[in-house]
């Protein structure tokens, strides 16, 4: 279990991510999270009238493109639960401030190497009680490097927890140091060939992220990372801001390119 940490940002830094403990009052982490439900609402209703494009990926996730978002919809839930949207923060005003919150930026800011940062990507995780599904082991750059190239490398993610996060309800599981690393070894035999390949790639010692709703947790596209099923009968929301130096296009603008892949071990 990773609870607050007391360590410096230098320390925290060199461990690879940064957990920044009730950086968000419950008010506000309370009007993101009816935020975050609301454009949900908003999006999916719209998706029975024939509005989506969908996609299916090779491991049978589905996807529905609503409203310039991403619905990713759990594989197996009965009746149907989202998984996640993507991205968000355009759709809502609430979200949308969280781009230039310093509390937020000041931190990313270490961790891409910039002292000015654009958007990449943002993302709402609902992980919803009793069917949110796991997330197997894997670093974000290699989707992203199959859109961005080697700028993948400068993105980083600043996960805001809208709900209280345990192991039980599927809180991140995070290998310290693991970015120092570069990308790691893929699983050849999972269909998307994103996901780590345990057998080459050391996780012993990965560490549980436990903390309160309005903590913040930053990590970089290298840091290797899981996260299990949401076991209770509470929510696991969260809001994902990925960030990149500024100046560069946002993941929405460019196309996804598999064949880059084959530059990844």
């Amino acid at each position: 279990m990773f609870p607050a940490s007391h360590d410096s940002l230098d320390e925290q830094l060199a461990r690879g991510f940064v957990l920044l403990p009730r950086l968000l009052g419950p008010t506000e982490t309370r009007a993101l999270g009816e935020a975050a439900e609301s454009v949900l609402a908003r999006v999916t209703g719209k998706a029975p009238d024939g509005a989506a494009e969908v996609t299916v990926w090779p491991d049978g996730h589905r996807l529905e493109k609503v409203d310039g978002t991403t619905v990713h919809w759990e594989p197996e839930a009965r009746p149907p639960a989202v998984r996640s949207l993507s991205p968000v923060t355009h759709l809502d005003p609430v979200l949308d401030a969280l781009w230039t919150d310093d509390r937020i930026t000041a931190p990313v800011r270490r961790i891409v190497g910039s002292a000015r940062l654009g958007r990449f990507t943002s993302k709402v995780n609902f992980k919803r009680a009793g069917v949110g599904s796991e997330f197997h082991w894997h670093q974000d750059y290699p989707y992203w490097y199959c859109c961005a190239g080697a700028d993948a490398r400068d993105v980083a993610t600043a996960m805001v927890f809208l709900d209280d996060v345990t192991a039980d309800n599927g809180a991140l599981e995070i290998v310290p140091g693991s970015h120092l690393a570069g990308p790691a070894p893929r699983d050849r035999s999972e269909p998307t060939g994103l996901l780590v390949d345990t057998a080459r790639t050391d996780v012993r010692g990965a560490v549980t992220v436990e903390a309160p709703a309005g903590s913040v947790l930053v990590f970089p596209g290298l840091a290797v990372h899981r996260s299990g099923p949401n076991r209770t009968a509470s929510d696991r929301r969260s809001l994902l801001l990925c960030f990149q130096p500024a100046g560069r296009p946002e993941l929405a603008a460019l196309p996804y390119r598999a064949e880059r892949l084959a530059d990844l071990p």
